[in-house]
């Protein structure tokens, strides 16, 4: 094998469309890698232009996209838009800076 390659790994939050998800993580699951790990490598492959998997691996990926109903193919990845009734979660950034969680006891003023 050839060497180990070193490197510095993040936490990251990706939204993603939920079945693709449900689908990478049943492949990552069936190829006994991580979910990282697996993105990881389709993202490098992709970088290089080539392809990420094999026919055998493809036909998993076939049965899994059918298992979780995924109808999505490449051309959609542009046209893709947010569900309206999916409400995106709250942005941290704008949480109160007073350090108090929210719905925290204090006093309140009346007017």
């Amino acid at each position: 094998m050839a060497d180990r390659r070193s490197v510095l790994r993040v936490q990251t939050g990706v939204r993603m469309e939920k079945r693709v998800l449900l689908v990478l993580k049943a492949l990552a699951g069936s190829l006994d890698l991580s979910l990282g790990d697996l993105l990881e490598g389709i993202v490098l492959h992709a970088f290089e232009g080539k392809p990420p998997f094999r026919a055998a691996t493809l036909a998993r990926i076939g049965a899994l996209r059918e298992a979780y109903g995924l109808d999505l193919v490449a051309e959609d990845s542009h046209r893709l838009t947010e569900s309206p009734s999916v409400k995106p979660a709250s942005d941290p950034a704008k949480a109160s800076s007073s350090g108090r969680r929210r719905g925290s006891r204090r006093r309140r003023r009346k007017f």
